[in-house]
This record gives C-alpha cells, sequence and structure tokens, in this order.
C-alpha cells in the first residue's frame, strides 16, 4: 500500500492464515467496524464476501463433512450437506500498542455475499447479505433457507454467534448499514441498480430483533425520482439541498426480489448501485458507485434534521475519485472513500470544501479497497485489500496530513 509520507501500515488479516479456533481466516475481506476491546485492545469483526461457489476460499475445507461441529451447529444454512454458505464474519483482537494479532475466530457462518454492514452504538456489527436467493437447488448448489438478510453479531462474542436474520429490516440486496445514535433508527443502502435508500426504526431501540417499521427516502411528492443524472432530465445539481419525506414498505419479506420496485412505485428515490454509508451525527454519507453522467460514482448527504438530500461530489473522467463505494467519516471531519474500478483502486479524501487528495494507494493488486473504519481513538485506519483477502492498519499524523 502505497501511503504519504510519515505512515505506515501492518497486516492484521491475511486469507488462509491459521486462526486460534483452528479454522482458515476466509478470502474476500470486505466490511469492517472496530470496537474497543480490554485494555487498549481493538476488536475488529469483518465481513467475508464469499458464495456457495466460493467452496475453497471459507473458514472450513471443501468437505463439508470435514467441518467441525461447533460450527456445525451454528451455520444458518447447512445447504443440505452439500454446499453450506461460505460467508459470514471473523472478529479479530488486535494489540496497537505491539502492532500484533492476538486472536481471531469465526464469528457468522452459512451465510452468503456478506458484503457491507455497520457497526452499531450498542456493541455489535450488523453484516449484510448482498444477495437475494430462495432455498432449493441451482446446477451443484443447494440451499436450505432464504437469504437477503441483516445478521447481527455482538463485537464481544467469544465464539460463533446463534445467526437469526432480522426480516423485518426487508429481504433485499443489502449493502451496508448506519446506526442514528439519538434514536437508534437504521439507515440502510441497497446495491441493486435502481436501488432504493431504506431506513429501519425498531420498535425498541437497541433491539432490531423486535420488530420495526421499514420506509424508503422520497424526493418532492409526485413520481419517483431517479438521483442518478444519466440524463439530464430532472437533472440534480451539487449542494443543492432537495427536501425529503419517507414512504411506509409493506410485504417487506417477500419472496419476490421487487421491493426496491414496489418502493418506487409508491414515489421513492432511486440511486444507481448505492453501497457506502456512515454517519455523523445527523448527517448521513452514501455513495452511488455507478450514478452521475459518466457512471463514475456520486457521493450524497442526507441530514436527518430537517430532512434533505444533497449531492456533494460527482465523479469524471478527470477527478481523482472514481467508482466511490465504503465511506467512512474521519475523526478531523473529512470523509475517506474506498474505490471500486476494474482498474485501480485507492483511498480519496473528501473535505467539507469538495477538496478531493489521494489517501492510499493500491499498489499490490487491481482488487477493490474495503471496509475502511477508524480505531475508536482515531489513531489507526484499518481497510480491506479485498483480494487476495487482507487487513491494514494503517498509523501516521491523521490530522495534518
Amino acid at each position: 500500500m502505497d501511503l504519504p509520507a510519515g505512515f505506515s501500515y501492518r497486516i492484521v488479516s491475511r486469507a488462509g492464515d491459521r486462526m486460534s479456533d483452528g479454522l482458515k481466516v476466509p478470502h474476500a475481506h470486505d466490511g469492517m467496524a472496530a470496537f474497543a476491546g480490554d485494555d487498549g485492545r481493538i476488536v475488529l469483526v469483518c465481513n467475508h464476501e464469499l458464495s456457495l461457489g466460493d467452496q475453497d476460499q471459507g473458514a472450513f475445507g471443501r468437505d463439508p463433512a470435514t467441518i467441525p461441529d461447533f460450527v456445525q451447529d451454528k451455520l444458518y444454512d447447512a445447504g443440505a450437506g452439500v454446499t453450506p454458505g461460505r460467508g459470514g464474519t471473523t472478529t479479530t483482537t488486535y494489540d496497537p500498542a505491539t502492532g500484533k494479532t492476538e486472536r481471531q475466530h469465526l464469528s457468522l457462518a452459512g451465510t452468503e455475499w456478506n458484503c457491507a454492514g455497520g457497526s452499531t452504538p450498542w456493541g455489535s456489527w450488523l453484516s449484510c447479505e448482498e444477495i437475494f436467493a430462495g432455498p432449493g437447488r441451482s446446477w451443484v448448489h443447494v440451499r436450505d433457507k432464504a437469504h437477503g438478510y441483516v445478521f447481527e453479531v455482538p463485537a464481544n462474542a467469544p465464539g460463533m454467534v446463534d445467526p437469526v436474520p432480522i426480516k423485518a429490516m426487508g429481504r433485499f440486496v443489502h449493502e451496508a448499514a448506519a446506526v442514528h445514535v439519538a434514536s437508534g433508527t437504521v439507515y440502510m443502502t441497497e446495491d441493486q441498480n435502481s436501488s432504493l435508500f431504506y431506513r429501519y426504526i425498531p420498535h425498541t431501540p437497541g433491539q432490531l430483533h423486535a420488530g420495526g417499521r421499514l420506509q424508503a427516502l422520497a424526493i418532492g411528492r409526485g413520481q419517483s425520482v431517479r438521483t442518478d443524472n444519466w440524463s439530464d432530465r430532472g437533472k440534480i445539481g451539487i449542494d443543492t439541498e432537495l427536501p425529503v419525506h419517507w414512504i411506509d414498505l409493506d410485504n417487506v419479506d417477500s419472496n419476490k426480489d421487487d421491493l426496491r420496485r414496489r418502493g418506487a412505485a409508491k414515489g421513492a428515490a432511486t440511486f444507481m448501485r448505492s453501497e457506502g454509508l456512515c454517519v455523523a451525527g445527523d448527517d448521513f454519507f452514501l455513495t452511488a458507485t455507478t450514478g452521475g453522467p459518466e457512471r463514475l460514482g456520486q457521493v450524497f448527504r442526507y441530514r436527518a434534521t430537517p430532512g434533505t438530500l444533497t449531492l456533494i461530489a460527482e465523479s469524471t473522467q478527470s477527478s481523482l475519485l472514481k467508482g466511490a463505494d465504503n465511506i467512512v467519516m474521519s475523526e478531523y471531519g473529512d470523509l475517506l472513500v474506498c474505490e471500486d474500478t476494474a482498474t485501480h483502486c485507492g483511498i480519496v479524501g473528501i473535505g467539507p470544501d469538495g477538496t478531493q487528495y489521494e489517501v492510499a494507494d493500491n499498489a499490490y493488486t487491481d482488487s477493490e479497497l474495503a471496509g475502511a473504519c477508524f480505531s475508536p481513538d482515531g489513531e489507526i485506519l484499518f481497510v480491506n485489500i479485498q483480494y487476495p483477502g487482507m487487513t491494514l492498519a494503517i498509523s501516521g499524523p491523521w490530522p495534518a496530513a
């Protein structure tokens, strides 16, 4: 990883290494969050975006018969003993004082395409499945259960968690999640063309499994507004604040992948591959990876009070940022955006005045970067190189960079 002068990194997690529970670190490191551990340690909960076809890249071997009992007991989808889900999460304990990884274990298993997600104020990680699939057989793959859900993983869980989908949060191609601390409302993105921006209002804040109401963001009071700016019709200008409201959604656990279409029919706004999402107070920042006239990405700000949406960045061939994906707010007030392009990926900073600057450059592979998150004290930026799969801890003079 190429970094500015004065910065350095350590490798925290590497695909294929042996973990403390005897399993292997899965490949495809993706969304991630950092939590305060004991005695200054940092606990990382990391998604692994693996499909049923990635049988050799998971935490356990290709032969389902060799999966340890402690894993079998906690698989969300065992795939009829033929093709268990290979996605899920790992939990890593890292000591910043020594720069060493002290413990790693599998914490969620049997899910698929665990892409992004988000941390909660009560100390858990929301792991999101970026897939919509039902039970049945497809070629050589078998599923026992429906997929397309959010799962909660407490950061302090010492082993694997019970894999219980939060069905009231909707079944769709989930991407990221972020919690509004003041209200407990969870905002979510969807990695699809013409996707929606969702929010889940739990009946009891902090108790997501207890049910709640799912809504989608709408601009104006008429028909669905396209935010992609692919054409001049209805073009959204940079820094223009648009008043928004929220529309209630029904049948949120449908067996049809139609939630976004039904929401748009009711007037919800659509985004082009809405992926990254982060929160800072009442402000939420979300990315649309293929939005914009040149389809190179957009960054929006949603302001919960009074309820506005603003396009703050739109990429072109001449801009530094392209393919905006995972996003995090730094301790010093700038957004850091992970790129996901076909040829080159880095981390790009965006200042409050819109200025863009290079933070890091992946000189190792053409892989996207993902899971950017700061340590609780803001001193370390953790980020994943998705392929071949590793987590880096980047240290340096952040506020002065």
